[in-house]
């Protein structure tokens, strides 16, 4: 996985965010094993407890579970893992046509420019 973080926000939070990407987008698959929480921060190069930290936040939201003993697990419920990969799609596209407004493209036009061919 490649992980990347910018130092505006806390990286924790782009740890939860990166993470549940990874999840809503198939790069981890429901039902997967996590590796460790070790193995993951010395992966993002970031401190365990702040792994941690955003594993216990993904925990919350039940995109991940843990079984004792075997470790953490992705979850398998596909309809909640649609439900936060819809959420993120509203939210892109919202940001999307507030983008484009700023540029003077009202809804329709900006939709619009989407479906043209760009060859």
């Amino acid at each position: 996985m490649k992980w990347t973080f910018d130092n505006d926000r806390p990286i924790y939070i782009q740890l939860v965010e990166q993470l549940k990407l990874f999840i809503i987008s198939g790069i981890l698959t429901p039902g997967q094993r996590l590796a460790s929480v070790r193995e993951l921060a010395m992966e993002a190069k970031v401190n365990p407890n702040t792994m941690q930290k955003a594993l216990s936040e993904l925990e919350d939201l039940k995109l991940i579970y843990t079984k004792r003993t075997s470790g953490k697990f992705v979850t398998e419920d596909d309809k909640l893992i649609s439900k936060y990969k819809k959420a993120l799609a509203l939210e892109k596209a919202n940001g999307y046509l507030q983008d484009m407004q700023k540029i003077g493209f009202n809804q329709t036009e900006a939709i619009n420019f989407l479906k043209e061919d760009r060859k």
